[in-house]
């Protein structure tokens, strides 16, 4: 089991920037990546941003060249630093854990945090 806790949702202006952190415990050794997904309501929940245990990155088009994922394996803490902040960035950010173990893959969720951006 793994377990996921969030911050650094909140309210920003359009341009502004947040980062969010999310701090893993549990089987922590069984995770092969961690990242961030957002969901507004009547959509479904999108990839943002995701890294490996290699520390290979992916983005979503949207926010490729204003957002970055990073990660402090010491603290076992993935970050989304995200700038120039638009109101379609407004949603709740779930960070994501992907683990294996045994030959199986199993994802784990944060609770959501809110980030709202305003025009």
């Amino acid at each position: 089991q793994v377990q996921l806790v969030e911050s650094g949702g909140g309210l920003v202006q359009a341009g502004g920037s947040l980062r969010l952190s999310c701090a893993a415990s549990g089987s922590i050794s069984s995770i092969v990546g961690m990242g961030w997904y957002r969901q507004v309501p009547g959509k479904q929940r999108e990839s943002v941003a995701f890294i490996t245990s290699a520390g290979t990155t992916v983005y979503v088009d949207s926010v490729k060249g204003r957002s970055t994922i990073s990660r402090d394996n010491a603290k076992n803490t993935v970050y989304l630093q995200m700038n120039s902040l638009k109101p379609e960035d407004t949603a709740v950010y779930y960070c994501n854990a992907r683990a294996k173990r045994g030959g199986y893959t199993n994802d784990y969720w944060g609770q959501g945090t809110q980030v709202t951006v305003s025009s």
